[in-house]
């Protein structure tokens, strides 16, 4: 006799362990493709300082860009667009049928990819802030 039970919100937590590559990949392109949009809009709310003057939007910007977590920040910003512009270009090879059984390499290898590019562009962006 089998017996059955309720799986209930435990075990369903515990699933993630369980997750290939491929979901991984697709669990970062929406997170990163929903970041992309919430810094959409908060980059219409600084560029919408300067509907009131000229000065205001300098004024804004220099003030940003001398805050160290805002360089952290466009840090952040550079590696989730980089993570989805490659992840979006793996995809589009998949589609087209390309690397098909390739694809964990290629999550991998566009993971690495934005790891180099973040931290090679860690001191330019990090030039000329005061902490």
């Amino acid at each position: 006799m089998s017996q059955s039970y309720n799986r209930g919100l435990i075990e369903d937590f515990g699933r993630w362990k369980e997750f290939s590559a491929g979901m991984w990949a697709w669990i970062f392109h929406k997170f990163t493709g929903w970041m992309l949009i919430g810094y959409l809009f908060t980059h219409i709310a600084v560029l919408s300082s300067s509907l009131t003057s000229p000065e205001a939007y300098t004024t804004t910007i220099q003030g940003l860009e001398s805050l160290f977590i805002i360089r952290v920040l466009e840090v952040g910003l550079l590696a989730v667009a980089v993570f989805h512009i490659l992840n979006g270009i793996r995809l589009l090879m998949v589609d087209l049928g390309v690397g098909l059984e390739a694809q964990d390499k290629s999550f991998y290898a566009s993971l690495i990819i934005t790891g180099i590019i973040v931290v090679a562009s860690v001191p330019t962006f990090l030039d000329g802030v005061t902490f």
